[in-house]
């Protein structure tokens, strides 16, 4: 265990092999069986667990798994089978909007493109960034306020916000090493770092980095 604090540079590959070690082949979190129902999923996560969305899912696809047939469903149903994961009325119209954009713009396929994807009602840059690499396995680094908070407990971004840490760890981080870090430092946010579990002073990358850090990291909100 070091007892100087370390150098950005041993932060990053420290973290990277952390991540590595514990985390080889880091499964998608949400079940999805294609592009489709994988960007319906992500967008059912916003403001709620992957583990709800995968408990409401099952239903959903049972309505319709497939832009053409989603569609035709009414708005109604649609927030019916998804109202345990909060906001159902903005998402069910998101799901609704975008399933018809797709049918009409798109043949029915998802478009393997940041730029459209973006332009999809309630896909914002973190679904699509998630999409892109989860989906297409196209490099992308998407950050929510998990990871947001762990780079800076880790003292990857200065955190000003998410779009700024996304920056910084896409600088830091080997370009092929995106998709997996993305997910690697959700799990080990989850088990080992989480808002209540650690402060920056408990779990094990933290406490490597920074040895000598004596009080609670403030990090700043998303």
């Amino acid at each position: 265990m070091p007892t100087q604090n370390l150098s950005k540079p041993e932060r990053v590959d420290f973290v990277q092999a952390k991540l590595q070690a514990l985390y080889p082949d880091p499964p998608i979190p949400l079940d999805h069986r294609d592009p489709y129902t994988l960007l319906v999923a992500v967008l059912l996560s916003a403001q709620c667990t992957d583990e709800r969305v995968n408990k409401v899912t099952p239903a959903l696809w049972q309505l319709a798994d497939n832009p053409f047939d989603m569609a035709g469903v009414p708005v109604e149903e649609i927030k019916a089978v998804i109202r345990p994961c909060g906001l159902s009325p903005q998402k069910s119209k998101a799901i609704a909007g975008l399933s018809q954009i797709l049918v009409d713009d798109y043949g029915g396929e998802v478009p393997a493109d940041m730029a459209a994807l973006e332009t999809l009602p309630g896909v914002g840059h973190k679904t699509a960034s998630v999409v892109m690499s989860q989906a297409f396995g196209e490099p992308a680094f998407p950050v929510d306020t998990h990871i947001h908070r762990l780079a800076q407990r880790w003292g990857l971004s200065s955190g000003k916000n998410v779009a700024q840490t996304e920056k910084d760890l896409k600088r830091l981080f080997p370009r092929e090493k995106w998709n997996a870090l993305h997910l690697q430092i959700i799990y080990y946010g989850r088990e080992y770092c989480s808002a209540r579990g650690c402060d920056g002073t408990v779990c094990e990358i933290c406490t490597t980095c920074y040895p000598q850090r004596k009080r609670p990291k403030k990090t700043k909100k998303a």
